[in-house]
C-alpha cells in the first residue's frame, strides 16, 4: 500500500524503513516544513518522494503523522478533511487526550487511530531514523472504540509491523502513565543538566569526570525543545501533579543528609530498590 509520514524525522522516519523492510509500504511520500528532511530522507532511502499535504494524503492508503504534538493537534482535522471512508490515519503523539479532543466531533473521526510508539532518543532527524527502534517495545492504541473495525485492524497490521506489542487504554490514562515513566524522567534531566551547568563552570571537567551513570541520567537533557514543550504543554496537569510528588522525595533525602540522619537516607534508598522487581 502507499503511505505518507507527516513528519520525516526519527519517528516517522523510523517507521517508514521497517514498513518498507516488512513489505508493508509500496510506496512511501514524505511531507515535511522542512526541505532538509525530505532532501535528506530521500538520500537514506527512508521515502520515495517528497510531496505536499493535500497531494500526499489523498494519494495514500495509510497517513501516519510523526509531528510534534501541538501541531498534531492542529494539524489532524485537516488531515481528516481530505481523506476518503477507505483511508486511515494514524497518529504517533506522546500526549493522546488533547490529539482525541481536536477531533472527538469531526465526521472523519472513525478513521482515525490514536497510536503511541513507547520509544524515542535524544536525536532527531531522518538521518537518526533506525528500522528496528520499535522491536519489543510497547505500542499504545487509545480509545479504540472510536475507530471503525478495519482502520484499527490496519493500525494493528501496522504497529505489529513495526515489531511492537500492543496495549490498549483510554487516552486520559495514557497521559497519567506517561507522565510518571516519560515526561518526569525528561524534566529531571533537564533539572539536572542545568543544576551541573550552574556549579560546575568548568566544562573539561564534566567532559573528563563524567561517568557512564551521569552521562545515562542526563542523556535525556539532549532532547530538543521544540519536542517536549508542547509534551508539557499538552499534559500539564498530570506532569504538574508528578513533578509535585518527585518535589516532595527530594526534599526526604535533602531532610535526611542536613539531619545526618544515615538510617532515613538507607530507608530511602532501600524502597527505591524495590524498582529492581518492575525494571528488570
Amino acid at each position: 500500500m502507499k503511505i505518507s509520514i507527516i513528519g520525516a524525522g526519527l519517528i516517522g522516519g523510523s517507521m517508514a524503513l521497517k514498513l518498507r523492510e516488512k513489505g508493508i509500504a509500496d510506496f512511501i511520500y514524505g511531507i515535511d516544513n522542512n526541505q532538509e528532511h525530505i532532501r535528506e530522507a530521500l538520500e537514506l532511502h527512508i521515502i520515495d518522494a517528497g510531496t505536499d499535504l493535500e497531494y500526499g494524503v489523498k494519494n495514500a492508503d495509510f497517513i501516519i503523522i510523526a509531528v510534534p504534538v501541538d501541531a498534531a493537534r492542529k494539524l489532524l482535522p485537516d488531515v481528516l478533511d481530505l481523506i476518503s471512508d477507505e483511508q486511515t490515519v494514524m497518529d504517533a503523539g506522546s500526549t493522546k487526550a488533547g490529539i482525541v479532543n481536536a477531533v472527538k466531533d469531526h465526521p472523519k473521526r472513525s478513521r482515525f487511530v490514536a497510536f503511541h510508539p513507547m520509544w524515542g532518543t535524544e536525536n532527531s532527524g531522518p538521518a537518526s531514523a533506525v528500522s528496528n527502534s520499535f522491536s519489543g517495545k510497547a505500542g499504545v492504541i487509545c480509545n479504540k472504540e472510536e475507530s471503525a473495525p478495519d482502520a484499527l485492524q490496519l493500525a494493528e497490521k501496522v504497529a505489529e509491523s513495526l515489531d511492537m506489542h500492543l496495549i490498549y487504554m483510554n487516552a486520559e490514562d495514557h497521559d497519567i502513565h506517561t507522565a510518571y515513566i516519560s515526561h518526569i524522567s525528561h524534566i529531571t534531566s533537564y533539572a539536572l543538566a542545568n543544576t551541573v551547568l550552574e556549579k560546575e563552570r568548568e566544562e573539561e571537567t564534566i567532559f573528563q569526570l563524567a561517568s557512564s551513570g551521569f552521562s545515562s541520567t542526563v542523556r535525556l537533557a539532549k532532547s530538543h525543545p521544540e519536542m517536549w514543550v508542547p509534551i508539557f504543554k499538552q499534559n500539564k496537569e498530570n506532569v504538574l501533579d508528578v513533578l509535585n510528588e518527585h518535589i516532595s522525595q527530594l526534599r526526604k533525602f535533602k531532610a535526611a543528609l542536613e539531619k545526618e540522619n544515615y538510617e532515613y537516607l538507607e530507608e530511602l534508598i532501600t524502597n527505591a530498590n524495590r524498582i529492581r522487581g518492575i525494571l528488570r
